[in-house]
């Protein structure tokens, strides 16, 4: 009768903890095969880099290809549902960034619904971006801009990187809390709107900071501060908006999402990897040569900050009546 009882008790264990073998069983297998990496925008830009730069570490140490593929348009929607509306594996991940946020109440008839259809997986850097003026604007701070903008309202042109874009962003919610008007002038993309600020068709342009360091050190472009809580390792020497305008904050922040429902153990293996990569000191340079600062934490808190993101970028969409190109 002892050795039924033992025999049950041991058959129970094992059925016990049968259910955590699968879970385990998959965290070491994956990746099994190639994984895809979605970014919503063009080669060349700043998601397609960071996504090519996270996917090089990513392969590097699990021993599997991580391919970019680039799936632009819409905004970045296109890519976004495209895994949204994946198999929810591991094998298709999306690099998100601030339009995901944005897109969510700017656009009113998406098919898909961002927080609720990924899983954040961890962030990866964020980028500042800097309030560039052309030299004719009378103005070398920030105080100084505002007080001109508020003698001249509507005869300043804010250029931006288009519609819903994040130096766009950047300016609307600049606009809003600094109590100014000036006229939003969309491009396709930040070089076409430099080219303008340069030549002083343009005034006013929130950009983002990489690229810009030549035009400032030269002359041909004033900055007045960058846009995030704290300074920039980048443009060390530019004080932040919100030393003028409390509370102040825009920058673009880079991170990997899954389908929704992805196993919690292939999300925890990736995040674990994803933040070795932007603690390591080579990967850490070759971000930082692109104005990214490292964005370290939990899957949790890369969601939080998604979460929050779409709540203030909403606020301003509804305020500013943003409407997409």
């Amino acid at each position: 009768m002892k050795l039924r009882r033992r025999t049950f008790l041991g058959l129970a264990g094992a059925a016990l903890a049968a259910p955590a073998l699968p879970r385990l069983a998959s965290a070491q297998a994956y990746p099994a095969r190639p994984v895809r990496i979605i970014a919503g925008f063009a080669a060349g830009g700043g998601v397609d880099i960071t996504a090519r730069l996270i996917g090089q570490w990513l392969g590097d140490r699990l021993g599997q290809s991580f391919v970019v593929e680039n799936r632009a348009g819409a905004g970045g929607n296109i890519g976004t549902e495209a895994v949204i509306n994946a198999a929810p594996d591991g094998y298709t991940l999306l690099l998100a960034t601030v339009p995901n946020a944005v897109n969510a109440s700017l656009y009113p008839k998406l098919n898909f619904d961002f927080m609720r259809g990924t899983a954040p997986v961890a962030g990866i850097i964020r980028v500042p971006m800097v309030i560039l003026l052309h030299p004719s604007v009378p103005a070398a701070t920030v105080p100084e801009l505002i007080a001109h903008a508020k003698a001249n309202p509507g005869k300043i042109n804010m250029a931006s990187a288009g519609n819903g874009s994040a130096p766009h962003m950047a300016g609307e919610l600049f606009k809003m809390m600094a109590g100014v008007d000036m006229v939003h002038v969309p491009y396709r993309g930040q070089g076409p709107a430099l080219t303008d600020l340069l030549s002083g068709q343009v005034q006013v342009l929130f950009a983002a900071a990489p690229g810009t360091a030549d035009y400032i050190a030269t002359g041909k472009l004033r900055a007045l501060a960058v846009t995030t809580a704290a300074r920039s390792a980048m443009l060390p020497e530019l004080p932040v908006v919100a030393d003028f305008v409390r509370g102040y904050e825009a920058s673009q922040w880079y991170g990997i999402v899954a389908p929704a429902n992805t196993p919690a153990d292939i999300v925890e293996k990736l995040n674990r990897e994803i933040n070795a990569g932007i603690a390591d000191a080579g990967l850490k340079a070759r971000l930082a040569a692109i104005g990214g600062e490292p964005l370290p934490g939990l899957a949790a808190e890369f969601g939080r900050l998604i979460a929050e993101e779409t709540e203030k970028w909403g606020k301003v969409v509804r305020t500013a009546g943003i409407k997409p190109e």
